[in-house]
């Protein structure tokens, strides 16, 4: 009954513009339970120097500018940077200048809290994406507690039987999401003695960093045997590739297209390539922007603050050819001729964002022709202490492997 009600409301809104235009036109007056409501509404970027922002911010956008929201909302976009008191400041200057909602990427889990909370007071839906914030008025769309950290984890250990020298590369220093992941793969990796850490940086999620990286870290540590990653995955391959290209590594990280190509390559694995393909979908941006106008809007009234995203999870034998524009029939990489190599296919998402092409989040322009559709029935998130929420309990297990079985350790 909901969906259907949800479904007439989507259906009703052009024809409250057409009616609300012609009216107009004539010259008269509309009466005040006609009238379109109108808002103000802010994306706040953190950091943005690598695809994967740019793919979720142009997915926003597009989105921004698709009917009917195209005609409900004034959309602006500001870029905070690395700095979190920037961050604070540019999210006090979006509720002076009298926000309805804001959409942001949060740089701290704890320290946007005071400021979120001044903009609850003021009435502005505060929707943190990708990352999360423990603020309880806010919400939160992820896949924070889907254990992206512990499972990837624990698929390279049963790749490695159990033992090799590993490379970390961690993401942004100080996010909710490096946080969480950090602390769920190091629980794993450390039960098994004879893998040994040798090196870890932040590579910020930036391909080109964290190529240069593993480059500087393979001339001191040539027989590395894996990478953990969450983002610059395709850069940390390329590296191996480039100075040790007769063995390659297990390694497990983001969706770029071309990532999932070179897992793909019989030659590639012929070398040692084992890659899994997971990590969170920019797709989870636009989902996540969906779901605040929704809110905003009254069509929905989410039962809980912490809604998720589903997790990507593609280890390499099951990579599968697109032929098309979108990801049907269970394919999930284009052609190199398609897209380029950093191009990250999840920020495509057939189910929850279907407004979206190539074209879209490429570019940030709406498609021809598409509307909003109504959005599935929500999914919501574990309560993870310090995560998304501050007086909670998590599950017993929240740091724990639930995709993957682990191996016994070796004797």
């Amino acid at each position: 009954m909901d969906r259907a009600l949800r479904r007439f409301r989507t259906l009703l809104k052009p024809l409250l513009y057409g009616v609300t235009t012609l009216m107009a036109v004539a010259g008269l007056a509309l009466p005040a339970s006609a009238q379109v409501a109108h808002y103000k509404v802010f994306l706040d970027l953190s950091y943005s120097g690598n695809v994967w922002q740019t793919a979720a911010a142009n997915g926003i956008k597009a989105l921004a500018e698709t009917p009917p929201y195209n005609k409900e909302i004034t959309f602006k976009t500001v870029i905070s940077g690395t700095d979190v008191q920037h961050q604070i400041s540019d999210l006090q200057s979006m509720i002076a200048a009298g926000a309805n909602a804001i959409l942001f990427y949060p740089l701290s889990g704890t320290g946007l809290n005071r400021v979120i909370e001044q903009g609850c007071e003021h009435h502005v839906l505060m929707f943190a994406y990708d990352s999360s914030v423990t603020a309880p008025c806010a919400y939160n769309v992820n896949n924070l507690a889907a254990r992206y950290g512990a499972n990837s984890a624990q698929w390279m250990v049963n790749q490695m039987d159990g033992k090799g020298e590993l490379v970390i590369n961690h993401g942004v220093a100080g996010t909710a999401l490096t946080n969480l992941y950090d602390e769920q793969a190091l629980r794993v990796f450390h039960k098994y003695p004879a893998i040994k850490i040798v090196a870890q940086f932040y590579g910020n999620w930036n391909d080109a960093l964290s190529q240069e990286a593993v480059s500087k870290i393979l001339a001191a540590h040539p027989n590395i045997d894996a990478i953990w990653t969450v983002d610059g995955t395709y850069g940390s391959l390329q590296a191996v590739m480039q100075h040790r290209a007769d063995r390659l590594v297990v390694i497990a990280g983001q969706s770029n297209n071309g990532y999932r190509l070179d897992i793909a390559n019989p030659a590639l694995q012929q070398k040692g390539l084992k890659g899994l393909s997971s990590s969170a979908g920019p797709a989870v941006g636009p989902y996540a922007f969906k779901v605040m106008m929704e809110v905003l809007t009254g069509q929905i009234k989410p039962k809980a603050r912490n809604i998720a995203y589903p997790l990507p999870w593609v280890p390499y034998p099951e990579i599968k050819m697109c032929t098309g524009e979108s990801f049907v029939n269970g394919c999930n990489v284009f052609p190199a001729s398609k897209v380029p190599p950093l191009f990250i296919d999840t920020a495509l998402d057939g189910h929850l964002v279907p407004e979206l092409d190539l074209t879209a989040v490429e570019k940030g322009t709406p498609v021809a022709g598409a509307t909003i559709q109504p959005l599935p029935p929500l999914d919501y998130a574990d309560n993870l202490p310090g995560i998304n929420c501050q007086h909670c309990k998590a599950p017993a297990d929240w740091l724990d492997p639930d995709l993957v079985k682990p191996i016994p350790v070796p004797k």
